[in-house]
């Protein structure tokens, strides 16, 4: 174990397993409070799967919509949810992530110096259910120079790898041949950071500031109990650390314990890009207890890509966004057929690679291709590759759609005709198969400035043609742990183990098999792990500030 700051005691009122984004609000919280915290993460860096994330997070009526005089309501809110998680979640559960949300994020703001984007024009990702919103309940973490606020601990903290741009920009600028690297680049000299990592780095600073111990190598291997309640934790390396008042499990999604993850989970999970780290330790500690678990066949579907990206020395998938979703590209399946609306948001999208063919006993839409033409190379670029460069490993290329088709393992004649269909309405700006373009979501993803009249569509015209393969991928899972509504876990007959509490991608999905909207992981996460660190320190989940207010 190496501890970052202070001097390592050996008891603490809370000890909080983990250091995403849910952890660190739970420990923020506690300490806020007045209560001795220490973080431990297993890995060497902090922040877990929240630093390589877009750190956006889904809070319905908030105060920044109520100020900026956008319609939203909490009874709107629960309708969307209920409907977007398929009848399926507890309402203990969906009423704690959205009755407290708000004080939640206030809490963050004025007491721990945390500061938001508001984005007023982002869509809910499911504009055909009812309570959906065409904007305001997701907001995004400000630049932050972590340089300044963390000095040499900034070190310590994950980074997705990429220079700091905020979610807010890459949707202004769509595609990354547009972005102004220049200016990206004085930026990272200058110790800024965005997106999750950004988030990450203020609560960090946060805790910093009311005395938070951080350990980093330090893995937690069992929980500690007298009679029935838990008194802390044992570490790998034997050392133990007692817990006063109780201790709180964040330690991520279990997808990186493959054995587990298909033992568990719906559906194949093919890639991940979340830290290697995250195999379940919290959730196996908490089952040797004799807690509860539920949701666990679910995981932060995305389609991704599988470039030679690694993360912690293990290899990684990378998220397909605007490959897919900009006006000129088409996705097709293992029959060279388009099968799905490829501007739809990421969860429902992969869903549809999990589909099968129960006739044939075989997957029904993958292999799965992205397909693109020159045209579409040279306006956007695909991922870090860009025309002129030599065509990586990754990207199968074919002078014409025919020889695309033959070295994909599609039939040639159901590529062309896919191919063919589509252009002819994509010049219109229509999709009478799949209705892309037709949402606001699909629009906000587009491109304005394409030369043809629906922003998310476009034709694939000029040789040579490209595919990159899209396979079923997660950025975590998001079952587990079962919590109340104030974070503290129960066991199986429903009892609250005393001194125990968890958050995060380790527990039970306020939402269940639902994906509202960007940052409907981190909302929620850490609205409980609000709660948790509310409970744990015996304060009011109402916000009211415990002390001076931070200025940022």
């Amino acid at each position: 174990m190496q501890t970052l700051n202070g001097t390592l005691e050996d008891r603490y009122d809370v000890v909080v397993v983990g250091s995403g984004a849910g952890a660190l609000t739970a420990a923020a919280t506690a300490a806020r409070s007045g209560r001795s915290v220490i973080v431990l993460e297993k890995a060497g860096l902090l922040g877990g799967t929240s630093a390589v994330s877009g750190g956006m997070l889904w809070v319905a009526a908030n105060h920044h919509a109520r100020e900026a005089g956008l319609e939203d309501s909490l009874e709107a809110a629960h309708q969307y949810v209920r409907a977007v998680a398929r009848g399926r979640g507890r309402d203990e559960l969906v009423d704690a992530a959205l009755e407290h949300g708000d004080a939640m994020l206030r809490f963050v703001e004025e007491e721990c110096g945390v500061r938001f984007i508001f984005l007023d024009n982002f869509p809910d990702y499911r504009q055909d259910l009812p309570g959906a919103v065409d904007g305001g309940r997701t907001i995004e973490p400000h630049l932050f120079n972590a340089q300044e606020a963390l000095g040499a601990l900034r070190e310590h903290v994950r980074t997705d790898g990429r220079l700091p741009f905020t979610m807010q920009e890459y949707e202004e600028w769509g595609a990354f041949t547009k972005f102004p690297w220049d200016r990206l680049q004085e930026r990272d000299a200058a110790g800024m950071v965005a997106k999750g990592q950004a988030l990450v780095s203020m609560l960090l600073a946060s805790c910093l500031r009311d005395g938070v111990t951080l350990a980093v190598q330090a893995r937690v291997t069992r929980l500690l109990t007298e009679g029935e309640r838990v008194t802390g934790v044992e570490l790998e390396s034997g050392e133990t650390v007692a817990a006063g008042a109780g201790v709180v499990v964040a330690t991520g999604g279990f997808e990186w314990d493959r054995k587990l993850a298909d033992s568990m989970l719906a559906s194949r999970l093919h890639t991940m890009c979340s830290p290697p780290s995250n195999t379940g330790d919290g959730l196996k500690m908490v089952q040797r207890l004799g807690g509860q678990t539920r949701g666990t066949r679910e995981a932060w579907w995305a389609p991704m890509s599988v470039t030679g990206d690694t993360r912690d020395g293990q290899a990684i998938g990378t998220l397909l966004r605007f490959e897919r979703q900009g006006p000129g590209s088409i996705m097709i399946n293992r029959h060279g057929r388009r099968f799905a609306n490829e501007s739809q948001n990421y969860n429902d999208l992969a869903r549809c690679l999990q589909s099968w063919d129960s006739a044939n006993n075989q997957t029904l839409n993958t292999p799965a291709h992205v397909v693109f033409d020159q045209g579409y190379l040279e306006r956007y670029g695909i991922l870090a590759h860009r025309a002129g460069m030599p065509t990586p490993e990754y990207l199968v290329q074919g002078e014409t759609l025919e020889e695309l088709a033959e070295k994909i393992g599609v039939p040639a004649g159901n590529l062309a005709a896919t191919v063919g269909r589509f252009n002819e309405f994509a010049a219109k700006g229509e999709d009478p198969d799949f209705g892309r373009g037709e949402s606001a979501y699909d629009r906000y993803w587009g491109d304005e400035a394409c030369p043809w009249p629906n922003p998310s569509l476009g034709p694939l015209e000029k040789g040579p043609f490209y595919a990159l393969e899209v396979v079923n991928g997660a950025f975590g899972t998001n079952g587990g742990i079962a919590t109340d509504g104030r974070g503290r876990v129960l066991d199986v007959d429903d009892r609250p183990i005393p001194g125990l509490f968890a958050a995060g991608n380790a527990t039970e999905s306020a939402f269940a098999a639902g994906y509202p909207g960007a940052g409907a992981t981190l909302g929620p996460i850490m609205t409980m792990g609000y709660l948790a660190g509310c409970t744990v320190a015996d304060r009011s989940v109402a916000h009211e500030p415990a002390g001076e207010a931070v200025v940022a």
